[in-house]
């Protein structure tokens, strides 16, 4: 059995929503190209009963944009049959959602190599059936790819199956060594490119989803453009910047973040960093978003509301706050500004998004899209109203 460091575990091409380079440098022992089919590993998704959920949010991420796998197919059979595009966002990708494991290998297009668990309950930990499942995809000589807080590689069963079956555990959340971890250094201060973050005002509700599309439309535009992960999703999509701040202890999460903005920095001498947010500062069962304000020093902030969700997600006694109350909560508690709110439509028709984007705009005076629903260069553009040097640098492009 072996267990890897999960961003050593696979050869990629670069990564277009994190990174501008054209090229990424390939090893010495790298001697032949590899075909075509293998840029990407094929991997199946376990999501019983949460596709499309909140809770679903790792294999919800992964259907809309991965680089590192080639998603097959989905298992949840309460979605079983429908086309898990279709059922995100209402356009047909050819990825089906089935029912279990044994339909998901026999109905692949070619041989799925990787398991990833695509389910991120709130307690981080493995039910006894998905325990069971897990066991069974490395039985059939499957790597496993493991976001949870829960670490298979430390245990012994997990462990025994995997040396038996020749196959990997990866588990996504896992820090580093505690002797190798970073505290805080204001090195951040150092970085010479804008930095935004995406926050929310609720975990599960697309700060990834935007932080993603809007790095992505900014290098199309010619910007030297890197987004920075903080989630297990981001790196399992093909981040090659980030660190899964939930899992590190809480004296290292800032320094953690920090350095790796500043490798991100060195690495790729960005024109703007993008990096991604966790939970919500004003809510007491998330810390990441104190951390992530504190380690990455955001020149901007850019925060995305569901306007139709009525209560925090998993506490139902919560009432979500209104954007106003977040972006004055962020704007005391950091040197920074809320450049503009993005909407999650979840629940929500057409009509009411404008009616939303409308509202917030005349209440909030800065600009709101929805990152998803509408154009991307709305997005965009609300990063160049607040950073023209940006919008300067792709006139450059295009002149």
């Amino acid at each position: 059995m072996t267990v890897i460091p999960f961003e050593k575990s696979n050869k990629t091409k670069s990564v277009l929503h994190l990174s501008f380079t054209k090229k990424t440098p390939v090893s010495r022992s790298e001697s032949k190209p590899e075909p075509a089919h293998a840029v990407r590993a094929a991997a199946i998704v376990y999501c019983e009963g949460n596709f499309g959920q909140t809770d679903g949010k790792t294999a919800n991420g992964l259907v809309r944009h991965s680089e590192k796998f080639e998603i097959l197919s989905i298992i949840d059979s309460t979605q079983s049959g429908r086309d898990a595009g279709e059922l995100l966002d209402g356009k047909r990708i050819e990825i089906p959602v089935l029912s279990n494991l044994e339909e998901a290998l026999a109905g692949a297009s070619r041989k799925p190599n990787y398991f990833i668990f695509g389910v991120a309950p709130a307690t981080g930990m493995l039910s006894p059936t998905e325990r069971s499942v897990v066991l069974k995809a490395l039985e059939y000589g499957m790597h496993v790819v493991n976001g949870l807080h829960e670490f298979l590689s430390d245990d012994p069963v997990f462990v025994a199956a995997a040396t038996k079956h020749n196959a990997k555990i990866i588990d996504v959340r896992k820090p580093r060594s505690k002797k190798d971890l970073r505290l805080f250094s204001d090195t951040v201060r150092r970085v010479e490119c804008p930095r935004i973050a995406v926050l929310g005002t609720d975990c599960a509700i697309g700060k990834r989803t935007t932080a993603s599309i809007l790095t992505r439309e900014l290098v199309k535009r010619g910007i030297r453009a890197v987004m920075v992960s903080t989630g297990q999703t981001g790196l399992m999509q093909g981040g090659r910047y980030g660190v899964v701040l939930d899992a590190v202890p809480s004296q290292f999460c800032c320094g953690e973040l920090e350095a790796t903005i500043w490798e991100a920095f060195e690495a790729e001498k960005p024109d703007v960093i993008i990096i991604e947010g966790q939970g919500a500062l004003s809510h007491p069962a998330f810390c990441t978003s104190a951390f992530i304000l504190r380690g990455s020093a955001p020149d901007g902030v850019i925060l995305q509301h569901a306007p139709k969700r009525k209560h925090r997600c998993d506490f139902e006694g919560m009432a979500m706050p209104e954007p106003r109350s977040e972006i004055d909560l962020i704007e005391a508690f950091a040197d920074t500004k809320v450049i503009g709110v993005t909407i999650n439509h979840e629940n929500m028709a057409d009509a009411e998004i404008n009616a939303a984007i409308c509202s917030y705009e005349s209440a909030l005076g800065i600009p709101v899209t929805d990152a998803l629903a509408r154009p991307e260069e709305l997005l965009v553009n609300m990063v160049f109203s607040s950073f023209p040097e940006l919008e300067a640098k792709q006139d450059a492009c295009v002149g």
